[in-house]
């Protein structure tokens, strides 16, 4: 693999995971997505590649581990964004977002000997990763983001361009409390599940 990406934004309150709140307070969902960052982060650099790249909307904060190159995102759209997330790369490229914190280095691992490109549906309908063995940010481009059919039309591009694509298992988003609950369960031993147990007791008290 030569390069890993993962885009995300800055944890900050008010700007990450608003669809969290209610029932968490905008600094509670910021927490988790720090901790859902901090996960995939982790996760990214235990996987092997020849760089490990932050797109980050935002500033870097304590929570980066060392052995990212960051950079910033572009203006426009999430399509637009991503594609330019590419635009920067040579080489087989896989990219995730911050939302998934269950990944394993193992779901990561992935070797485009005899494929052109890699998939990863999400359950709402998105997708939670995407890998080219040559990164063509026309590819994304146009593509109708965050919706309920946004991995059918990503997934339709790639195959209309003739590529031979793999998909990976699908995986869960953390975008509302119950998708926070259900991939805390899926990895109990994360940061991210242990900081929705922190904030669930601090809750009851």
């Amino acid at each position: 693999m030569s390069t890993l990406l993962v885009i995300a934004k800055e944890p900050r309150p008010g700007r990450v995971k608003t669809r969290l709140t209610p029932p968490f307070t905008p600094r509670e969902a910021a927490l988790l997505a720090e901790a859902a960052l901090v996960d995939t982060l982790r996760t990214v650099a235990a996987t092997p590649a020849s760089r490990h790249v932050l797109v980050l909307d935002g500033a870097p904060g304590r929570w980066l581990p060392p052995g990212f190159d960051v950079v910033p995102q572009c203006a426009g759209g999430l399509d637009e964004r991503l594609a330019a997330a590419f635009a920067g790369c040579e080489g087989p490229t896989l990219l995730i977002g911050m939302d998934t914190p269950q990944v394993t280095p193992e779901l990561l691992t992935v070797d485009f000997a005899d494929c052109d490109a890699y998939f990863g549906p999400a359950e709402d309908g998105g997708f939670w990763a995407l890998g080219l063995a040559s990164p063509d940010p026309e590819l994304l481009r146009g593509v109708p983001m965050s919706t309920p059919t946004t991995g059918a039309v990503q997934r339709d591009r790639l195959t209309a361009a003739g590529l031979r694509v793999r998909e990976l298992p699908a995986l869960r988003d953390v975008d509302t409390a119950a998708d926070a609950e259900a991939v805390a369960s899926a990895a109990p031993g994360g940061r991210f599940a242990a900081e929705l147990a922190r904030v669930r007791a601090v809750n009851r008290r």
